[in-house]
């Protein structure tokens, strides 16, 4: 793997990142309460995985990519319903960028990527009732980039 691709890849999966917590606070003005904490849960997950990106991307020497200052939702959402089909996109569209940056790293960081791309999964499967043959991939068909 050069450090040139792992590095891109990082970047990608930090926009990503971005997105999701942005993402996630539409989620969390919407969302009802008896779902609240797994948004509040998924929003610190993300934070905290931006944030270990951005060290990431440093520590290769790289300039970690900046947030947006807002980023446009795939559709409108009004109310509870939308608020739980959003956070599953967010999850889906996260899933697609670290399955990129699995094949993209070796070692500790393909582990800690393989990590994030399971829990995103999950999340995923939670928000939506469901679960996808291969979390990542099929997602991963149909974007160019993730944005919220």
């Amino acid at each position: 793997m050069s450090e040139k691709h792992e590095l891109e890849a990082l970047q990608e999966a930090l926009a990503a990142e971005h997105a999701a917590v942005y993402g996630y606070g539409v989620v969390g003005g919407r969302i009802r309460e008896g779902r609240r904490a797994e948004a509040t849960a998924a929003y610190d997950s993300h934070r905290a995985r931006r944030d270990a990106l951005a060290r990431a991307i440093s520590d290769l020497g790289g300039t970690p990519v900046a947030a947006s200052a807002a980023y446009a939702l795939p559709f409108p959402v009004p109310d509870a319903a939308a608020a739980v089909r959003f956070a599953a996109v967010l999850e889906d569209r996260v899933a697609g960028v670290y399955a990129d940056v699995v094949r993209a790293t070796e070692g500790e960081r393909r582990g800690t990527a393989a990590e994030a791309l399971r829990e995103a999964a999950v999340r995923a499967v939670r928000w939506r009732g469901g679960s996808v043959a291969f979390p990542g991939l099929a997602e991963r068909a149909g974007t160019a980039s993730p944005t919220a």
